[in-house]
């Protein structure tokens, strides 16, 4: 068994260390009002309903630009869109990487932009979509067309079988479908052309069949953002939509009528492991910046690391990161290797234990600070309040947890991968 990195991700990784030296952190420093203690005021349009500045999406779209051009934003993606097809190992050590470098343009957390692009719907457009769906992949990537996903509603969340969005067909005989319900969580629909809407199309509430997915137009007749979430983390992009009798043709569905459940599941399976590398590098960075505190702070005649009160709860932390971090390693490599919704259990252990650790590492470095700590000088209050999120999307950390148990007890003749 070898534990090293591939030599082929080392290299990548100091290939984009090169890139972001050269290219994004002189564009980060011209632009610090968006990364230092302004930040949130900077970025956020209080009087736009709280949603991302214009000037903010601006920078986000020329870091986007120059990472495009330098072959990095689409290193994940398949070779059919552009992409190089990296590696789930691969993305997974890359996500670890930038988090551990801190805030910065180079991999910001507010809507997970990142010079090596997280697009978990591609995929899905690219194995599933019809041609003219098709189009909103290069859409995506360039943020000319973009793609929202309307799955939770206001009574559904995690039980998402239970959604009461429903599809049903036109009287006229035309063909179409029309949608009615609520979204919630509706993330980026305010700057979207097309909203990808779940909705109970036939079975009964709970059943995982059934569920189909449309591409609705956002600006369909009964298609309407009724306003925007105020979050703990600003700015916020996440809306309350209505569709009443909104009414699309039947090649609006993504997939198949009554499988898009399944649709939902890729999308969410996906950003579940990159969630989890995410959150183990920003635990990592933050661990790191409180023990160099520690090293350097002198309280009462020594440094704060010769305090036991200090030291411990950060080799807590520690030694819970080195084996998160390895064990979301391993998983990703066995995710190249065989089906990941067959492992699961594995993915839901990485992405709550990691989600959980960056929360308390944040924390912890917060303590540490002290008062500095909980200032917005440091970056660690931004951290924790965008990865408190974390272990809610994507399926809460009980809905992970509640799939482990799956695996471990055996339910629906499943069988537990993490020890094997």
């Amino acid at each position: 068994m070898d534990f090293h990195l591939p030599a082929e991700i080392t290299a990548k990784l100091a290939e984009i260390d090169a890139f972001i030296e050269a290219e994004i952190k002189p564009l980060e420093r011209e632009n610090m009002q968006f990364f230092d203690h302004r930040r949130e005021n900077a970025r956020t349009d209080w009087e736009n309903d709280g949603r991302p500045r214009a000037e903010w999406r601006a920078l986000i779209s020329e870091m986007e630009r120059r990472a495009d051009k330098a072959g990095h934003l689409r290193l994940g993606l398949p070779r059919s869109c552009g992409g190089q097809a990296a590696s789930n190992l691969m993305i997974a050590a890359i996500r670890e990487h930038l988090a551990a470098k801190g805030l910065g343009l180079h991999n910001d957390l507010q809507d997970e932009s990142s010079i090596v692009g997280n697009f978990p719907i591609i995929p899905v457009l690219d194995a599933y979509g019809t041609p003219d769906q098709k189009k909103y992949i290069e859409g995506m990537i360039s943020g000319k067309m973009h793609l929202s996903f309307a799955l939770t509603e206001p009574g559904h969340g995690s039980d998402a079988t239970w959604l009461e969005t429903t599809g049903v067909r036109a009287t006229d005989g035309s063909g179409d479908w029309v949608l009615n319900g609520m979204k919630r969580w509706n993330s980026q629909v305010a700057r979207a052309h097309g909203n990808l809407v779940f909705a109970r199309t036939s079975g009964k509430p709970g059943d995982a069949k059934g569920i189909t997915a449309f591409i609705v137009p956002t600006d369909a007749a009964g298609h309407k953002v009724l306003y925007n979430h105020w979050t703990f983390n600003m700015p916020s992009d996440h809306a309350e939509t209505e569709l009443k009798n909104v009414r699309v043709p039947d090649s609006a569905i993504l997939h198949k009528e009554g499988e898009g459940l399944m649709v939902a599941q890729r999308f969410v399976h996906e950003n579940r492991i990159r969630q989890a590398a995410a959150s183990a590098g920003a635990a990592r960075y933050c661990i790191t910046e409180a023990a160099k505190y520690a090293r350097s702070r002198i309280a009462f005649g020594e440094p704060l690391s010769k305090k036991q009160a200090i030291q411990f709860p950060l080799v807590e932390l520690y030694a819970e990161c080195e084996m998160v971090r390895n064990y979301i390693f391993r998983t990703a490599w066995q995710m190249d290797r065989q089906d990941p919704l067959e492992i699961s259990d594995m993915v839901s252990i990485c992405n709550f234990r990691a989600n959980r650790l960056c929360c308390d590492a944040a924390d912890r470095a917060m303590q540490t600070h002290g008062g500095i700590g909980y200032s917005r000088a440091m970056p660690f209050e931004h951290i924790y309040r965008h990865h408190r999120r974390y272990r809610i999307t994507e399926g809460s950390e009980e809905v992970q947890m509640r799939r482990v148990a799956q695996y471990l007890f055996g339910f629906g003749g499943k069988k537990a991968n993490a020890s094997a």
